[in-house]
């Protein structure tokens, strides 16, 4: 299973892929399954497995981040139904005998392992000292539980309802997960293979992007406790550093203020002064430390590349701190209330036509109505459980010309009195050509019936009968279950993150 953002290393990846050797004793995938996470209407991916006849599938995630993509992508496996899911990277070179290797770690594990890791190598410059960046990749070779090469049970990704899709970056995802899978019982083992991550080409400014994670380390302290980077075994951070830091330079602000006030006023500035001066000192002090850290182990004077680093750490030394504490504040103060992982849903979106009622095409007649089996039940079993409940559905014939909608309304208004009457009714009347953003598999009936109800959109659950459906779940941010019919394809099917026979056992996916 590999997530990609369609970056040009994704073939490259493949074709390591393909070029391993599978016999008898070490069988191929059953399939391998890409996850396209490249957000909003993008053209196909064009990419294959060359030489080999492994199935391979494509599946949409929407730009929802690595944790919502690899959930994509071992929920949709549940047609061949694998015991265990081998997740990678999009940006990893397999070298030869990592599938033998990968299977014979697969068999080495007893009842109780629930995943098994590889080993990460990472091309360094052999000739000078590596850059920030370079080490900072290269810290992936020790890194635990990292997804680049990890293999779980499927059962046990089952029970824990797989990554927290609430970490929108990778990395503490993955440690997340592990654990998570420990503490529901599951042992965690590394294996003998091994991959090869390079080192991808990166601005000057990347460093002061990562600072974003540090909002994810907020998230793994509320889910996780104080003590979290113990138990996952994640090494140390450098967040009071940074915290000294930014009090120091608002020590030295308040100085600058309270002086040129004290000026202002005709006053002695000579206390004011003396605080801006200790401020500044100390934020020198610690700045100049934090540049000289980063820069210790990076290329000499003389070499190359060190005229570059140079001009990358000094202002990004400067502006890290406040990142940092910057997004740590953020993350404390969106994740003060998160709890554990899947949260609990608040609502429930049904389809309208082939989910609730007998599809008629381009329905106008509300005397035409009727409703699917169980539907009425699984209103009252969401109402039960204090769901709310709402309908999101296509009504493309009203931009066709074979009904307005006003007989939309109609129509809905008599669903509604069946049903007993729904918290939210949202529909659009556009057709396939008009690009709008409402029609499904476009997000925006989700959102707006989230907005209406009064509920974050990934508190909702959609339950609809085709792929469509499912699609504007995963894209809007909410979760979808597919009930077939008959004109459900097969491919929608297979594809479907959750998949339930009919609306009760929908209604049991939610609710359970």
């Amino acid at each position: 299973m590999i997530p990609t953002i369609g970056r040009p290393c994704l073939q490259t990846m493949l074709d390591s892929l393909a070029a391993q050797h599978a016999d008898e004793a070490h069988p191929a995938p059953v399939e391998v399954v890409l996850v396209d996470d490249r957000p909003g209407a993008v053209p196909p991916l064009e990419v294959s497995l060359p030489g080999v006849d492994w199935p391979l599938r494509i599946v949409r995630d929407h730009g929802r981040g690595p944790a919502s993509a690899r959930n994509r992508g071992w929920r949709a496996t549940h047609g061949t139904d694998p015991e265990w899911i081998a997740f990678l990277d999009d940006d990893v070179v397999l070298p030869q005998g990592w599938l033998a290797g990968l299977v014979d770690d697969l068999r080495a594990c007893p009842a109780g392992v629930g995943a098994t890791q590889g080993s990460i190598i990472v091309p360094l410059p052999g000739d000078r000292r590596p850059t920030d960046w370079e080490r900072n990749v290269g810290a992936l070779a020790g890194a635990d539980w990292a997804t680049a090469d990890m293999a779980y049970r499927r059962r046990a990704l089952e029970q824990v309802d797989g990554f927290d899709e609430r970490f929108p970056r990778a990395f503490r995802e993955d440690a997340d997960l592990a654990l998570r899978v420990r503490h529901a019982g599951w042992a965690l083992t590394r294996g003998v293979r091994h991959i090869v991550h390079p080192v991808r080409p990166a601005d000057d400014a990347v460093s002061l992007r990562l600072q974003a994670g540090n909002a994810d380390d907020a998230l793994m302290r509320r889910l996780h406790g104080r003590d979290w980077r113990a138990a996952a075994d994640a090494p140390g951070g450098g967040f009071w550093l940074h915290a000294a830091t930014v009090a120091a330079a608002g020590v030295a602000a308040a100085g600058l203020i309270g002086s040129l006030t004290a000026r202002a006023l005709g006053r002695h500035p000579g206390p004011a002064d003396a605080t801006l001066a200790v401020g500044a000192a100390v934020w020198g002090g610690l700045t100049a430390r934090f540049a000289a850290i980063r820069l210790a182990p990076g290329p000499r004077p003389g070499d190359p590349e060190f005229r570059a680093e140079l001009r990358r750490m000094l202002p990004t030394s400067v502006a890290i701190p406040f990142a940092a504490v910057r997004h740590r504040f953020r993350g404390e103060l969106a994740h003060r209330h998160t709890g554990p992982w899947p949260p609990a849903p608040r609502a429930v979106l049904f389809d309208r036509d082939g989910t609730l009622v007998r599809d008629v095409p381009y329905n106008g007649d509300p005397g035409a109505v009727e409703l699917m089996p169980g539907a009425l039940e699984a209103v009252r079993r969401a109402r039960d459980a204090g769901l709310a409940v709402g309908v999101v559905s296509n009504q493309s014939g009203v931009a066709r010309g074979l009904l307005d909608e006003q007989q939309v309304r109609a129509v809905n208004r008599r669903v509604d009195e069946l049903l007993g009457g729904l918290d939210t009714w949202q529909y659009c009347p556009h057709g396939p050509a008009d690009g709008c953003g409402c029609r499904k598999p476009m997000p925006g009936l989700i959102r707006r019936a989230a907005e209406d109800l009064g509920v974050d959109v990934d508190r909702c659950v959609v339950i609809g009968d085709i792929g469509a459906d499912v699609e504007a779940a995963q894209a809007a941010g909410a979760s979808g279950v597919l009930v077939p019919t008959e004109v459900t394809r097969r491919d929608e099917v297979l594809d479907a993150p959750r998949v339930a026979p009919d609306l009760a056992a929908a209604m049991e996916l939610v609710i359970g």
